[in-house]
């Protein structure tokens, strides 16, 4: 079999750990900038030209698509998929899964847990919507906003107000949520793959530091889940069509809350943590999907 991981960087440690373990299962892989992709569209014979030759002989792909070429990345493995390749990664999976407001209110509409979150046309009615989650301290989120950046703790009612309103003068939609006090700045990392929870790490954010993420001094540690923890990010995996995600939760007093489903996870946090093999797990799920 064919595996063309799409990702513009063959240096990655997820796209090299991915061809190591399709290699590994003796299968041929290729890396493939979505970006150099040229699609063509013709009745019925959808094609991808890509560095001088047509992509016509390949099985299945593994969509690595980054946040700031969602749209190209995103229409390219939408053309694979006309071309009848198997995705590890849906496109309209991947589309719903980059508009932070939607991807709430696809989770919220399955009964998956999460922090109070309020939306608002500008920051007019700043007051009823600091109230709406808990008052302060409270979260404001950039819609935007990817792996940390545009997220805002603000601790009094004032800070709230005056950065919702700087965010509205600069015409940037801001999400507020409520601020779980008890996580202590730490997350779960949950790795789903084909509804099956493959690897799971507790990620924890160096000290004054409420965001968790590894690249911003955060640690990893391995964790043991909570039966309704694993159901939680199986449940919002599949909610939002993923057959591959990373499910970010925080641990409260009401149950696992979920932040955030993403479809293009990194592996090395949650592979050095757990020491598992989480490509290999991805390679297998394409295998049971994808006839050789």
């Amino acid at each position: 079999m064919k595996i063309a991981i799409l990702s513009r960087n063959p240096k990655l440690y997820s796209t090299i750990r991915l061809v190591e373990a399709i290699e590994a299962r003796d299968h041929e892989a290729i890396i493939v900038d979505p970006l150099k992709c040229i699609i063509e569209l013709e009745k019925k014979s959808p094609k991808i030209f890509y560095q001088g030759a047509y992509l016509d002989d390949v099985d299945a792909i593994i969509p690595r698509i980054g946040a700031s070429v969602t749209f190209y990345g995103t229409a390219v493995v939408r053309q694979f998929e006309m071309m009848k390749i198997f995705s590890a990664v849906e496109s309209q999976a991947l589309v719903r899964s980059r508009d932070k407001l939607r991807s709430l209110q696809i989770l919220a509409r399955a009964g998956v847990g999460l922090p109070k979150t309020v939306f608002a046309n500008g920051s007019k009615h700043a007051d009823h919507v600091i109230e709406s989650v808990g008052g302060a301290p409270l979260i404001l989120k950039l819609l935007e906003g990817t792996q940390g950046l545009g997220v805002v703790l603000a601790e009094t009612r004032n800070a709230a107000t005056s950065v919702m309103e700087a965010f509205d003068g600069l015409k940037a939609r801001v999400i507020a949520q409520q601020f779980v006090a008890e996580s202590g700045g730490a997350d779960i990392r949950v790795f789903v793959v084909d509804g099956m929870v493959v690897g799971a790490m507790k990620r924890q954010g160096k000290e004054g530091e409420f965001r968790s993420n590894l690249h911003r001094g955060g640690t990893a540690s391995l964790i043991e889940l909570t039966t309704k923890e694993e159901l939680t990010a199986i449940k919002a995996a599949k909610a939002m069509g993923l057959g591959v995600a990373g499910v970010d939760m925080l641990q409260s007093s009401d149950g696992p809350m979920v932040l955030e489903v993403n479809s293009s996870p990194g592996l090395e946090g949650i592979e050095r943590a757990t020491q598992k093999d989480i490509a290999k797990e991805i390679v297998k799920y394409i295998e049971r999907n994808v006839e050789d």
